[in-house]
Parts: C-alpha cells; structure tokens; sequence
C-alpha cells in the first residue's frame, strides 16, 4: 500500500480475515486515517453531497431541516440510529450494533457509506407516505446525464460498431461496460484497437478466459449485477443484447437496487429509462432498445432488485433466497467498485492476493468488470503491482485504471 494502513474493526465477527493463500489476516478498509481516499469520502464527498441533493429538488423545510440534522451528525457527531417509525430500524439496528454511537470514521467503510445512503434517504422521507415517497433525491443528475449530448454521440458510434465482425464487436462491446461513460473508452472504440490494454490501464485482463467460458456454456442463464445508472448503465445494456442476440447468453437477470443507493446506483427505474433513450435513438441504438424492451416481455430479460443488494454487507453473506437464484445461474458478471468490494470483502488484501481464492465461495462462476476507484483489490501480478506502484502516482481511487477478472 502506498497510503498508511489504517487499524482494522468489525462490528459483526472478529475483525479480520485469514487469506486462504496463507498471507494472514486482512484489516477491514476503515476511514480513519486523514487524507486516505475513504477518510475523503466520508469527510468531503458525503457533506459536499447533501448539499447536492438539497438543491436537486424543491424539499420542504422539514426535508431540509433532516438534511441539516443529517449533515450535523457526519461532520460533528456520532452515529445515530434510525428513527424506531423507520420500516427497517430493527434491522439497521442488528447490523449496527456495535457501530451505532461511534464516530462514522471509526467504523468499517463500507457500513458506514452504506449507512449514510441510507439516512439520507430518511432524511427527505423517500420511504415516508406523502407526495414525496418514491423521489428518487439522485434523478435530476441521472435524467441530465441520459439527455446530454456525450450520450447521443455514444449512441451514433454505435452505427460502426454494428459492421464490424461478432468478435471484434463483441470485445469492444465488453470494454464500453467495464469504462462505462468514458467516452474516449466507450462506443467509440476502434477495431485495430478495442481495449486501453496498450497504455497499461488495464491491469487485469480474463476476458479471453471470459468469451471462452460463455462460448462453452451458450447459450447461458447469465446473472448482471448493475453498478451505475445513466451513462454507465446503457453499455451495460447493449452488452446484454449482444450477447443474447449471438446466443451467447439465452436469458439475463439483471439484479439492479431495489431504492436509490450510492447516488447513482440502477434501479428499475433507470433501467426503464435507458431504455426509452434507446428508443429515441435512430440506427443499431433504437433497434438494440425494441430487442430489449421485447426480451423483457418474453422473459428473456428478468430485472430483479433483492433488499440485500442494499445492505452493507460482503455479498458472502447473501441470504439463501439470493444464492440459490445466482446458482442457478451459468455466470455472474459483476459490474463496478461497489460489488467488487462486496465480492471479494472490503479489505486491506495484497494486491497480489488471489482473485480465486477470495471468490471461491461464491455459487457460480464469476467475472468482475471493474474501474479502480478504491484501495481494496486482488489478482494482480507482481509484475503489475510493481509497476504501477513505481509510478509514484494513484492508480487505486483515481478511476485511470480497470480490471477484468474471472473465476470460472
């Protein structure tokens, strides 16, 4: 690591992790080391948010007076509890038990994030009945991303994508997904060169381990995790229909979150959003949007949106219900940082820890597609590590470099 180590803590087990690898145990990612990357979160971005989400819509003065108290707790005191009229206090209660009261720093990160979504979403009463129940605070940013011009240019690239050969579109494709709205590194990839591998941003590279796999298994029940909304959820999408158009893949389920998380995280109504923006698109992108809109009648297209995909817990602990559905499942790609967190636990892990190892646990065959925006990563070489630790820049939390993993 290049940054200090933070002191490990676990409010639900014993606080580390023993590496199967024999590395010894792994302190869980905490923010209580100043100027680390989620001391920033918690310190900078989260206020700097609430302050966002206040001008994002016309709240009332309760609203803001909630949004206040809120920003008053994060900067200045400790961890309170949900409201006890909240629908889901005791359970919030039961998975904060040994964190309600202390310092939001002094928590893990990944709970304490998960938590302060959570509140700010009481804070303007999203769950409460009255005209603002089901207001999703993060939709103006979302809408505006969908409705720029950034994306209706991403949208035409895909008029040349559509000749190329299966294959070449196919990995092109696979790469608009894991860069997301990056649109140097989305549609607009060429066919001489359809990945940022050659500049060295890519640090872990399964994917031909990856189209092997589903070629093996086509045509695959494929589970997708969603990470972004907007911008980032619409490759996502086109991805899906490559893959079922070429029988690859003869079903999805596209697990999104069940209410909004982490501001723009997919829930179904993104989902159905990027869809009538695909249907406003002239060429491939509005026919890709009619494949889509028809697979989800028949079936082919599922959406689902589990309460655990908002809980502040490693997907280790997904409840049976969950784990029996993606073992159904051929494949589960997962997309983006929050859900390789969850994956492989939120932790201090070497670099160079085995990806397989730290996901063999899970109940299917799983792929990560990942842009680097936090300290906690696994499966890279030494040769790799050494590399881009040499560099003496940040190559962890900066978003400049991606990973594609898989453990078949």
């Amino acid at each position: 690591m290049t940054a200090e180590t933070p002191h490990s803590a676990d409010g639900r087990r014993a606080g580390t992790a023993e590496q199967p690898d024999g590395g010894g145990p792994a302190p869980l990612i905490l923010s209580n080391v100043p100027g680390s990357f989620p001391w920033g979160v918690l310190e900078k971005r989260h206020p700097a948010l609430i302050g966002q989400v206040r001008d994002a819509h016309p709240y009332t003065p309760a609203q803001r007076r909630g949004l206040d108290a809120l920003l008053e707790e994060i900067t200045l005191g400790t961890i309170r509890p949900l409201p006890e009229s909240a629908h889901d206090s005791g359970q919030w209660a039961a998975w904060g038990r040994d964190h309600i009261g202390r310092r939001w720093t002094d928590v893990p990160f990944l709970w304490a994030e998960s938590f302060f979504y959570r509140k700010l979403l009481q804070a303007v009463g999203y769950f409460e009945p009255g005209p603002w129940q089901g207001v999703d605070p993060f939709a103006p940013v979302k809408q505006a991303e969908l409705d720029s011009d950034g994306v209706a240019g991403e949208l035409a690239a895909l008029d040349r994508l559509d000749s190329l050969p299966p294959d070449v579109t196919g990995q092109a494709l696979l790469h608009a997904s894991l860069w997301g709205n990056r649109a140097d590194l989305s549609f607009r990839l060429t066919a001489e060169d359809p990945s940022p591998a050659r500049s060295g941003r890519l640090v872990a590279d399964d994917s031909a381990a990856l189209w092997s796999l589903l070629g093996r298994t086509a045509p695959a029940t494929l589970a997708v995790f969603a990470d972004n909304a907007g911008g980032e959820l619409l490759p996502d999408l086109v991805l899906i229909d490559h893959l079922l158009r070429r029988g690859l893949a003869g079903r999805v389920v596209l697990h999104v979150k069940p209410y909004p998380y982490y501001i723009s995280d997919a829930t179904l109504a993104d989902v159905l959003a990027c869809l009538r923006r695909l249907l406003r698109a002239t060429g491939p992108a509005g026919a890709i949007g009619r494949r889509l809109w028809n697979d989800m009648g028949a079936g082919r297209l599922d959406i689902r949106a589990h309460g655990f995909f908002c809980a502040p817990l490693p997907f280790r602990e997904m409840p049976e219900d969950l784990r029996q559905d993606v073992a159904a499942c051929d494949l589960a790609l997962l997309k983006g940082d929050l859900n390789y967190r969850r994956l492989v636990e939120d932790r201090l892990w070497p670099a160079t820890s085995s990806f397989t190892d730290r996901t063999a646990w899970f109940p299917t065959a799983v792929a990560a597609l990942r842009t680097v925006k936090s300290d906690v990563i696994t499966g890279l070489s030494p040769a790799t590590v050494s590399r881009l630790e040499s560099g003496g820049r940040p190559w962890r939390t900066t978003g400049t470099h991606a990973l594609i993993q898989l453990r078949p």
